[in-house]
């Protein structure tokens, strides 16, 4: 890999036409993006995709598996890498096809250096953008799993709208008890106020109504 490419952003072309692949190579490279190459669907199946913001560059016409066929296929496996199609031989019928599963352009050959570099532009934002949520969710994920039984208790309670007055109640402790347990809950879920952990139970999918 050229080492004045960026390894947080890949692009990934699949075109059996090596000179297409030698020619789009050379245009990412030159705009610092990483680049790997392959000559079919199957090739890329038997490899690695890598783990930082990445899209696929895919030419519609494969040996073997189609490009429309192979983007059902990472559908179905989970994959929301953000596609983009290209093609000699394009109608409206595949045009539409693959936007309505999510492409994110679709190129006729010859296109435009800065068409498909505006579409790549786009595509690895939005794959930084999803990967980004992802990695948020995670970490939230794992700071709410962190908290003691009484946390997590106090968590529920407060995100459900009972005061420390009802919490206390409830608990049967003091009101000062239940503000320290709460305090501990709030930096450890990395809250600065109650709006924070109700819209981190709607994230976690956490039940908000009175318990």
């Amino acid at each position: 890999m050229d080492n004045k490419t960026d390894p947080q952003q890949v692009v990934i072309v699949v075109d059996d036409d090596e000179s297409m692949r030698v020619a789009l190579t050379y245009l990412f490279r030159s705009m610092k993006l990483a680049v790997k190459v392959f000559s079919s669907a199957s090739q890329l199946l038997d490899s690695k995709l890598p783990d930082v913001a990445s899209c696929l560059v895919l030419d519609i016409r494969l040996p073997g598996v189609s490009g429309l066929e192979f983007q059902d296929v990472l559908a179905k496996a989970g994959n929301h890498i953000p596609i983009i199609f290209m093609t000699g031989h394009g109608d409206i019928p595949m045009t539409v096809r693959a936007m309505k599963a999510g492409a994110i352009d679709f190129l006729p050959k010859p296109f435009r250096d800065q068409d498909m570099l505006d579409a790549v532009t786009r595509a690895l934002a939005q794959d930084g953008t999803r990967r980004a949520g992802l990695q948020a969710a995670s970490a939230l994920r794992q700071r709410h799993q962190a908290l003691t039984p009484r946390q997590s208790e106090l968590f529920s309670f407060v995100t459900s709208g009972l005061m420390n007055k009802q919490i206390a109640a409830r608990l049967d402790v003091s009101e000062i008890t239940v503000k320290i347990h709460r305090g501990h809950m709030m930096k450890k879920m990395e809250a600065r106020s109650v709006a924070d952990l109700v819209r981190m139970a709607g994230e976690l999918g956490i039940d908000k109504t009175n318990p």
